[in-house]
Order: structure tokens, then C-alpha cells, then sequence
């Protein structure tokens, strides 16, 4: 009786304390703690950094590797075998417009194999080349579009979620506006690589390491967006053997958790040209320091697979991270970063996503690029296109029509040029 007292009091203590970190959420500008960032062109041994040989040999790998212990984990090094299977073709598919393709990967340590299934849809028009949009979907490849041939993932009968009905959540994946604009896209559904529960790891990609351990994860073990990121690359290694696909021009677009994985998958993989992040928040694009919205303690918490475990160490504490998410899309310089918001979705901090990008900037300014040069945000519908950009739009937490309008002009600028 005295366990279950026990038992039954940490379950309410923990419901409590949920319950007021969501209430105990700042929405308010005016609290907003003052803050110093850390240093992004000054090394640890404190030598200034004023050129791009320097970034790349001193406080780049420093940055990668605080991110990487600190963050989101370290990524192995060791190689997981990786095969295909074509499952189906339609040169017919979206009125005629697109080549769908739908492959099986296979995932194996010779012990056990993981499947995922991408769902490419191809241009048929031009016929040269095509850059690419790569991201991870929700719920499904099923509920990308009302086709009636685009299979289930055989994850559903694994993480026991109601699958959603086939083309649900279609107003986020503008197919027929990106095949129009002469881009193909990748998708495929984020839970193959890792179920998106914490007690399904066993069931991840991250369980076909040699060095994984279901009982044990070390401070600094990669966890869900490490994988996510991963598994962006392995995408990636597909894709290059597609003769219709231009692997110079691939970018790579995530919504909200997949945009906190996106801009690591960019961080760390030099093949996405382009990375989008869009409405990721906390842990993504939005500045820690700010304590707006979502916050570490918050995020940590409620989805403690997400990140490794040293960075629940900074809860309540974020002025003692020794990093801070500018220096995360500062990573990916020279290459193009865009950052997008929605006013009503201030639980992910759009004005801490855009002074993110503007922080960025000076690492984009030792490679002779056009980066953000205002810390005042634009107005709503105003995006700004340099090498590095930002828009913010009206809504909710979602991908919309005019999201993928900007991702495409952005691209445009950058493939098409």
C-alpha cells in the first residue's frame, strides 16, 4: 500500500508540474529575460575568427561538436547496410504531369532490418535533370494524397496510432504546385526511421548500431531528431542514383520537429543545398536564450527521445548553454538556410526563429554573401530572399500554399539562377 501511495503521488507530482509548464508559458515580450549569445566568430581559446579558413578548420568543428554532445547526440560513424526495392511506377500519376515512384528501403545489421517506404513524385516535363525537395512526413505517405495506390507504412501496426484517413493531411504537400515549377519531391513518414514514442526505440534505426544498448544511453547518445537526421542522408544516397534527379540541387524542407531535424540533417550533410525550416521552435530555429514559448524544460520533458540527454541539463537554465541556435544555422554556410513562421504560432517563438537568422549572418558575410542585415522582423507576407531567408505569414502551426510558394521562390533563387 505504501509503494502504490508512493507510485500514485509521482504520478500526480508529474501531471502537476506538466500541467504548469504549460501553464507557466511566456507569451509576453516584455518578459523576455535580457541575454548575451555566445560568441559565434570567437574560438574557445577566445583568438577572434576573421575568415573563412579559420571558421572552417577552428570554430566550425568546435560548434559541430558542442551541438553534437550537447544537443542532439553524436551521429555514429559506423555504416548500416542499406538496400531498395521499386514497389510500384506510374508514369501517369498527378493528370499525367509526374512519374510516382514508391521504394522500399531496407535498413539491416545482418541481424535485424528496419523497412521505410519513400513516395518520389518526378516531373515528366522537362526532361533533363530536376532539383528536389526532400522532407519527412506525419502520418503517412497515405495521407500526402487522395491516390489511392500509395501504400500504408507497415509502422501503423507497430505504434498502435489511429491511421489517418488517405489524403488528410494533403494541404501540406503541394504536389502539383512543386511539380509545375519543375521540382521533384521525396517523402517519406518520419516514424519508419524512428517511432515517434520513446519507449519504441528498440524499434529505430538507431537499434541497428553496434554500439546501441536498450538499457543504458549515454549523455551525449544520439535520440530521435539525431535519427531523423540520418535518415534524411540515407535518402539522400537514393536519390543520387536517380538519373532524373539533379543531386547538385537538393533541398531539404522539415516542419516543426522535422525542422529542428532538417537544419541538423543541414548542419551536418553538405548535399542539401538548400535547407527550410519551418515553425521548428524550440531546439530548431527559434533562439533559447529568449525563453518564449517553448522552452527547454518544456520540450525536454514532454519528449525527453527527442534530444540526448545533456541537454535536459540546461532546463530552466539556458543562459548556461554553452550554444545557441544561430550558431546552428551558421553551421550550414555557405550554403542557403530560409526560416518561416506563423503570428498565431508563437508556442514555437517566430520572432526568436527570425533574430536567429540575423545572428547568423556574420559567418554568411566572411564567404562574400548576402545574409539578413536588420534584427527588425519583416512584415507579415514579406519575405526576405538573400542567401540566408525568412518570412512570416498568417496562421497556425502548419505547411501551407503560400509556405511552399516561398520555399520554391528561395530555391528558385538558388538552383535556378
Amino acid at each position: 500500500m505504501c509503494k502504490l501511495r508512493i507510485i500514485i503521488g509521482l504520478i500526480v507530482l508529474v501531471l502537476t508540474s506538466h500541467m504548469f509548464a504549460q501553464r507557466d508559458v511566456n507569451y509576453d515580450e516584455s518578459k523576455v529575460p535580457e541575454y548575451v549569445l555566445p560568441e559565434l566568430l570567437k574560438g574557445s581559446d577566445g583568438k577572434k575568427i576573421t575568415n573563412v579558413k579559420e571558421w572552417e578548420k577552428i570554430r566550425r568543428p568546435e560548434l559541430m561538436e558542442l551541438f553534437a554532445t550537447q544537443v542532439f547526440g553524436r551521429t555514429p560513424l559506423d555504416t548500416i547496410d542499406v538496400s531498395y526495392e521499386l514497389l510500384t511506377e506510374n508514369p501517369k500519376a498527378l493528370n499525367g504531369k509526374a512519374t510516382s515512384k514508391q521504394v522500399k528501403f531496407i535498413f539491416s545489421n545482418r541481424k535485424k532490418s528496419i523497412e521505410a517506404i519513400l513516395l518520389m513524385y518526378i516531373p515528366n516535363e522537362p526532361k533533363e535533370k530536376v532539383p528536389v525537395f526532400v522532407g519527412y512526413n506525419f502520418k503517412g505517405n497515405h495521407t500526402t494524397t487522395l491516390d489511392t495506390t500509395i501504400l500504408y507504412s507497415p509502422v501503423f501496426d507497430l505504434i498502435k496510432d489511429p491511421v489517418l484517413e488517405r489524403g488528410s493531411q494533403s494541404s501540406r504537400w503541394a504536389y502539383d504546385k512543386i511539380i509545375d515549377r519543375g521540382y521533384a519531391v521525396a517523402t517519406m513518414c518520419y516514424h519508419d526511421i524512428f517511432p515517434d514514442k520513446a519507449e519504441l526505440k528498440d524499434y529505430s534505426i538507431i537499434s541497428l548500431f553496434p554500439e546501441y544498448d536498450s538499457k543504458v544511453t549515454a549523455p551525449d547518445e544520439w535520440q530521435a531528431i539525431g535519427a531523423w537526421a540520418w535518415g534524411s542522408s540515407r535518402i539522400v544516397d537514393f536519390l543520387e542514383t536517380q538519373e532524373r534527379i539533379d543531386s547538385d540541387k537538393i533541398a531539404i524542407m522539415g516542419h516543426s520537429r522535422q525542422g529542428k531535424a532538417a537544419l541538423w540533417a543541414g548542419a551536418q550533410d553538405e548535399r542539401f543545398r538548400v535547407v527550410i525550416s519551418n515553425d521548428s521552435g524550440c531546439g530548431g530555429a527559434a533562439l533559447s536564450r529568449r525563453k518564449f514559448g517553448e522552452t527547454l524544460s518544456i520540450i525536454n520533458n514532454a519528449f525527453p527521445h527527442w534530444f540526448c540527454k545533456n541537454f535536459s541539463q540546461y532546463n530552466n537554465k539556458e543562459e548556461t548553454l554553452p550554444i545557441d541556435q544561430h550558431q546552428l544555422l551558421a553551421l550550414i554556410a555557405p550554403r542557403k538556410v530560409y526560416v518561416a513562421s506563423a503570428d498565431k504560432d508563437q508556442w514555437a517563438d517566430p520572432k526568436g526563429e527570425f533574430l536567429s537568422t540575423y545572428h547568423a549572418s556574420p559567418v554568411y558575410q566572411l564567404y562574400g554573401l548576402n545574409p539578413i542585415k536588420t534584427d527588425k522582423m519583416p512584415e507579415i507576407h514579406q519575405p526576405i530572399m538573400e542567401d540566408i531567408g525568412y518570412h512570416i505569414r498568417t496562421g497556425v502551426h502548419d505547411v501551407t500554399d503560400y509556405d511552399w510558394k516561398c520555399f520554391m521562390d528561395f530555391a528558385d533563387k538558388h538552383f535556378k539562377d
